[in-house]
C-alpha cells in the first residue's frame, strides 16, 4: 500500500523538479512510510512513498519493466498477480522480482490498452510510456483507491490525496459551488468533482491517457444487472466458494494482518470465512465508546471472537477523543466527508497497527446484497405509489413539503410523491432535504438551477439502468456514489493515515459481479434483507449475529451533541465570530437547529456533524 504522485509537463518542454516532486511525496508520507522513490525524465516526474508489504525486499517503485521502456508507480494490491504471472511468463516477459507491481507493467506491454479488465484487486496505477511519451493513469473499478488530478500553468499534476496536489505552485485553493452544494445536499461530494475548485477524481472504472499535450478519460468497467433464475442450494454453494476464494486471494501479504470485528453480519462474516482458511488464530479490533453502552458492539463481537477462537482487541474512546481530533481528521480526508464513523476507524487503524498492518473489513456487502433498510422502504413506496392516482401522490408529497423540518414522516411524505429517479439519493439521507429554505441563506436558494450538478449526475446515473427493477436501480447509484465518494474514501483515508492498509474483500468484483446475477428476492426476501449471504453464513456464525438489526457502524454523536462535548465545541466553532459556514447558513436558524437537538425535539445530529466538518474544513485549509 502506498501513495503515489506526478507531474507531467503537457508542451514537453522544461524540466519537472526533484524537490516539488519530493514536497508531494513528504505530504503524504503517512501513506508509505517505509520506503520513497522518484523518476525524473525531462518534463515528467513520478513520485511514490512506499507501505511495505509485499515482496518487501525488492518491491521498490518507480518500477521498471525489462528494457526501461516503462515505469510506474502504484498504490494497492492485485489479488490474481500470482496467475497473472504464470500468463505473462508463459507469453514471454520475464521478472526482476517478485512483486505485483512488476505484473502490472507486463500486463500493460501484454495487452495494451486492456490491460486494466486483467486486474484483480484494489489499484490507483501511473505508468510513463517512455517511447510513446504517453502517461496511463487507472483506478480500481469500485474505487477503493483514490486518485486526484488538476492541470495548471501547462502541467498535469495527480497524487492520491488531494493535499499533495495542493503545495504545487498555482494551484489555487477555491471552492466549488457545485461541489459546496451537493455536500450541503449529501454530507459528501458525488461524481468526479471535489470541493476544491479545478481538482478532480480520477472516477472508478475509469482511465485517463495523457498524450501529445492532451488527456482523454475512457470507463473500462461498469456494473450490469443481468439477474436470472437460479436454484437457491446452487446458488448458495457458488457464493460459498466465491467468498473462499477471494478471502484467501485477500490473504496476500508478508506482514501480520487482522480483522475489524464490528459485531455485525458483514465483518463476521469475513472472520468466520478466514477461521476456515487459515491455521493461526486471527486478531481482531472492535472500537466502542466510554459511557455509550447503548452503541457500543462489544458484546457481539466477543460473540463471534469466542466463535472462532480470535485473539481480540477492544479500544474505548471518549467524546473529547472525537472533539480533540476533528482538525485532523478534515486535514486527512483531504475534502469534508460528514460521515461520523470516520474517527473512530482512524483511532481503531492507529489502535491495531502495532499488531497488524493488513486489516479486512466488512464494507460493501450492504452494497451489492441489499442490506440497508432505505432499500427496503423505498422498494414498499415505489410499489404503494404505483397503485395510487396521481392526484393522490401529490396531494401526500406537498403534505411533506408543508411539515418541514428533517422528520422521517416529512420526508418519506416528500418522497412518496416523486418517481425512484428523483426521489432516491443514496444511503446517507438528504442533509438539508426539507430544510433548504430555512437554513440556507438567501443567496443559496435563488434558482433550482443551482442544484443541477447533482440533479444531473443522478440523472445520468439512473438513465444507465432505467430498465433494471428499483432495487437494482438503487444499488447501481450507491455504487456510484455513496460507496466510492463517502464509504471507501473514509475506508483508504483513515486507514492510511495510520498507516495501516484495509482491504475490503466483499468488493472484490467477483463478489460484485456475481451479486449482480442474483434475482433481487435473494438479496432481500421480506423483512430480510442481505438474505443469500445470510443463509451461506448462518451455519457459521451464532444465531445472534445473524439476526440482529443492523447498527451500522455506530456513534453517540446525537447524544454528545446534547451536552457530552460536542454541543460546546459546536457552539464555539460554528456560531463564533471566525466561523466561515455562516458565509452559507443563517446563523439564527443554525443556533436553533442545535438548541432543538440539545433540546431532544428532533435528531439533527447528522446535520451538525456534517456543518462541523465542513467549518474545520474551511479552516484547516484556508479556502
Amino acid at each position: 500500500m502506498c501513495g503515489i504522485a506526478g507531474i507531467v509537463r503537457l508542451n514537453g518542454v522544461g524540466m519537472v523538479r526533484q524537490e516539488q516532486l519530493r514536497m508531494m511525496a513528504n505530504t503524504i508520507v503517512h501513506r508509505g512510510p517505509d520506503d520513497e522513490g522518484f523518476f525524473l525524465d525531462g518534463p515528467v516526474g513520478l513520485a511514490h512513498r512506499r507501505l511495505s508489504i509485499v515482496d518487501i525486499s525488492q518491491g521498490h517503485q518507480p518500477m521498471f519493466n525489462e528494457d526501461e521502456g516503462l515505469v510506474i508507480v502504484f498504490n494497492g494490491e492485485i489479488y490474481n498477480h500470482s496467475r497473472l504471472r504464470h500468463t505473462l511468463e508463459a507469453a514471454g516477459h520475464q521478472y526482476r522480482t517478485h512483486s505485483d507491481t512488476e505484473s502490472i507493467l507486463h500486463a500493460y506491454e501484454e495487452y495494451g490498452d486492456d490491460f486494466e479488465s486483467h486486474l484483480t484487486g484494489m489499484f490507483a496505477v501511473a505508468i510513463w510510456d517512455r517511447r510513446r511519451k504517453r502517461l496511463v493513469l487507472t483506478r480500481d473499478r469500485l474505487g477503493i483507491k483514490p486518485l486526484y488530478y488538476t492541470v495548471v500553468k501547462n502541467q498535469f499534476i495527480f497524487a492520491s490525496e488531494i493535499k499533495a496536489l495542493l503545495g504545487v505552485e498555482g494551484v489555487e485553493r477555491q471552492v466549488d459551488p457545485d461541489a459546496l452544494r451537493a455536500y450541503l445536499h449529501l454530507r459528501y461530494v458525488p461524481g468526479e468533482k471535489t470541493l476544491f475548485r479545478d481538482i478532480f477524481k480520477l472516477l472508478p472504472g475509469h482511465t485517463l491517457v495523457v498524450e501529445q499535450g492532451e488527456w482523454t478519460v475512457r470507463q473500462y468497467w461498469d456494473l450490469a444487472f443481468h439477474p436470472e433464475p437460479r436454484d437457491e442450494s446452487h446458488v448458495k454453494a457458488e457464493l460459498e466458494q466465491l467468498l473462499v476464494d477471494v478471502c484467501r486471494d485477500h490473504l496476500m501479504s508478508e506482514v501480520p494482518y487482522g480483522v475489524f470485528l464490528s459485531g455485525g453480519i458483514d465483518s463476521s462474516t469475513v472472520v468466520a470465512v478466514l477461521d476456515r482458511i487459515i491455521n493461526a488464530p486471527l486478531r481482531t479490533f472492535t472500537v466502542g465508546y466510554e459511557q455509550a453502552a447503548d452503541v457500543n458492539e462489544f458484546d457481539y463481537a466477543g460473540l463471534v471472537s469466542r466463535a472462532s477462537g480470535t485473539e481480540h482487541h477492544e479500544l474505548r474512546l471518549s467524546a473529547q477523543d472525537f472533539a480533540e481530533w476533528i482538525p485532523q481528521l478534515v486535514w486527512h480526508l483531504d475534502e469534508p466527508v460528514g460521515d461520523a464513523a470516520c474517527i473512530p476507524l482512524f483511532f481503531l487503524a492507529r489502535y491495531a497497527k502495532p499488531r497488524a498492518t493488513v486489516l479486512e473489513s466488512g464494507e460493501g456487502a450492504d452494497e451489492i446484497f441489499g442490506g440497508y433498510s432505505i432499500y427496503r422502504k423505498m422498494q414498499t413506496l415505489t410499489r404503494v405509489r404505483a397503485l395510487m392516482p396521481a392526484l393522490v401522490t401529490d396531494l401526500i408529497s406537498r403534505l411533506g413539503a408543508n411539515l418541514g423540518g428533517g422528520g422521517k414522516l416529512s420526508r418519506y411524505s416528500r418522497l412518496f410523491g416523486k418517481p425512484l429517479a428523483q426521489a432516491y439519493r443514496g444511503v446517507s439521507g438528504h442533509f438539508l432535504e426539507g430544510m433548504r429554505e430555512t437554513l440556507l441563506r438567501p443567496e443559496w436558494t435563488t434558482s433550482e438551477g443551482d442544484w443541477s450538478y447533482l440533479s444531473n449526475l443522478f440523472a445520468s446515473y439512473f438513465a444507465r439502468v432505467q430498465d433494471a427493477d428499483p432495487l437494482n436501480q438503487m444499488l447501481y447509484i450507491d455504487s456510484k456514489t455513496w460507496l466510492p465518494d463517502d464509504l471507501l474514501i473514509k475506508a483508504d483515508k483513515m486507514t492510511m493515515a495510520a498507516s495501516v492498509e484495509l482491504r475490503v474483500p466483499f468488493l472484490d468484483h467477483r463478489l460484485v459481479e456475481f451479486a449482480a446475477t442474483l434475482p433481487t428476492e435473494y438479496k432481500i426476501r421480506g423483512r430480510t434483507t442481505k438474505y443469500l449471504l445470510k443463509q451461506v453464513v448462518a451455519p457459521y456464525l451464532p444465531r445472534e449475529i445473524i439476526h440482529r438489526p443492523k447498527k451500522g457502524f455506530p456513534v453517540p454523536v446525537a447524544t454528545w451533541f446534547r451536552g457530552g462535548g460536542l454541543y460546546e465545541v459546536a457552539q464555539d466553532v460554528l456560531l463564533g465570530p471566525k466561523s466561515r459556514v455562516l458565509d452559507y447558513l443563517r446563523r439564527s436558524e443554525l443556533a436553533a437547529l442545535l438548541e432543538r437537538h440539545k433540546a431532544g425535539e428532533a435528531d439533527f445530529s447528522n446535520e451538525l456533524w456534517g456543518v462541523l466538518v465542513l467549518e474545520y474544513w474551511f479552516q484547516r485549509f484556508g479556502v
